[in-house]
């Protein structure tokens, strides 16, 4: 069992940037590729970042590159996603997620475990 905790989330005008963290506790964090995802009111959840179990591997929506960077601590057992340059399209719940493999995953279906959630909101 791996338990996922974020946080980070809040409020932050349009061109502004927040960092999102997500510790892990339970079994080793360093077997797990991560993932963050995002859930907008009335829409499904989607795919944001994803990180190999080494970190030396990662991928991204469309939509974010070249603005989020996901990294992790393998050490610190946490998983980070900065954000700049957040537009207000950017608004949702954003949840962390742990796949027991070595490679990015960008599917909800290949994720074992899920944190609750962390809120962000872009104001215009």
């Amino acid at each position: 069992q791996v338990q996922l905790v974020e946080s980070g989330g809040g409020l932050v005008q349009a061109g502004g940037s927040l960092r999102l963290s997500c510790t892990a506790s339970g079994r080793a964090f360093s077997n797990y590729a991560m993932g963050w995802f995002r859930q907008a009111p009335g829409k499904e959840r989607e795919f944001v970042a994803g990180i190999s179990r080494s970190g030396g591997s990662t991928d991204y929506a469309d939509s974010v590159k070249g603005r989020f960077t996901i990294s992790r601590d393998n050490a610190k057992n946490t998983v980070y996603l900065q954000m700049n340059s957040l537009k207000p399209e950017d608004t949702a719940v954003y949840y962390c997620a742990a796949a027991y493999t070595y490679y990015v995953q960008v599917t909800t279906g290949r994720y074992d475990y899920w944190g609750q959630g962390t809120q962000v909101t872009v104001s215009s």
